[in-house]
């Protein structure tokens, strides 16, 4: 099966450069370079994953990852960030608007092929694991058909990147990982690739949805100098 990417970028030679290294490695491109068009091209032609530049002119990519993760029929379709834009805070910004990845100009090729791949592989093993409806933990409940969160105070909705931490973590209850470790293990990528911003950033979000106290957790743990866990008092 091949696969359906779409690039997004107002820089003209970016985005042509962006689309024949992952051409090369066997995609299927399409090519925007405004941010209403990459809305329009993706309600159309349903891309595979959706490499997406920040800085544009009208809407910027904030506000477009917003707008898919806002809309049932899009929300599935992984993003990855690829930017000039290399602040922590932005990165911030970036997973909290609904991003899967986070990469920053200038750029290796050899890394972009290798997080797409890994982004690609992980979405498909997420289909394989809907196959099961739910997945119960103590008082909390993750619904594998819709990405809803429900805990003892109320049901939320998880973006698809928070849905696969949680999937991972609540399937393996009591067990530690490190951040290299989600990330090699959620995101499958190679030792090496991949920040650990990317784990730290959405187990704070999933907290904000999960935990009666977000800065005094109770489900989804620190353990000192070893990484997180989940696990339900009896």
């Amino acid at each position: 099966m091949t696969h359906l990417v779409l690039v997004v970028d107002d820089d003209v030679d970016v985005a042509e450069t962006i689309e024949r290294a992952l051409h090369r490695s066997g995609y299927d491109m399409l090519v925007a370079h405004r941010g209403a068009d990459a809305l329009q091209i993706a309600r159309q032609r349903s891309p595979d994953l959706i490499v997406l530049d920040i800085m544009m002119p009208g809407m910027n990519g904030y506000e477009v990852c917003r707008h898919i993760r806002a809309n049932p029929e899009l929300a599935p379709i992984p993003i990855l960030f690829l930017t000039a834009k290399g602040e922590i805070g932005d990165k911030i910004e970036g997973y909290e608007a609904g991003a899967d990845d986070y990469l920053t100009k200038p750029f290796d090729l050899r890394e972009l092929a290798l997080r797409v791949k890994a982004i690609l592989r992980r979405t498909q093993r997420g289909e394989q694991d809907q196959q099961v409806d739910y997945i119960e933990l103590g008082p909390l409940t993750l619904d594998c058909r819709t990405f809803q969160i429900t805990t003892p105070d109320r049901a939320v909705l998880l973006t698809p990147v928070e849905f696969e931490l949680l999937h991972f973590l609540m399937s393996n209850p009591g067990h530690v990982y490190s951040a290299d470790d989600l990330l090699q293990q959620v995101w499958n990528y190679p030792p090496g690739i991949g920040m650990p911003d990317l784990v730290r950033v959405h187990i704070k979000n999933i907290r904000e949805k999960i935990e009666p106290n977000p800065r005094k957790p109770t489900y989804l743990r620190n353990i000192l100098r070893r990484g997180y866990m989940i696990t339900v008092d009896n």
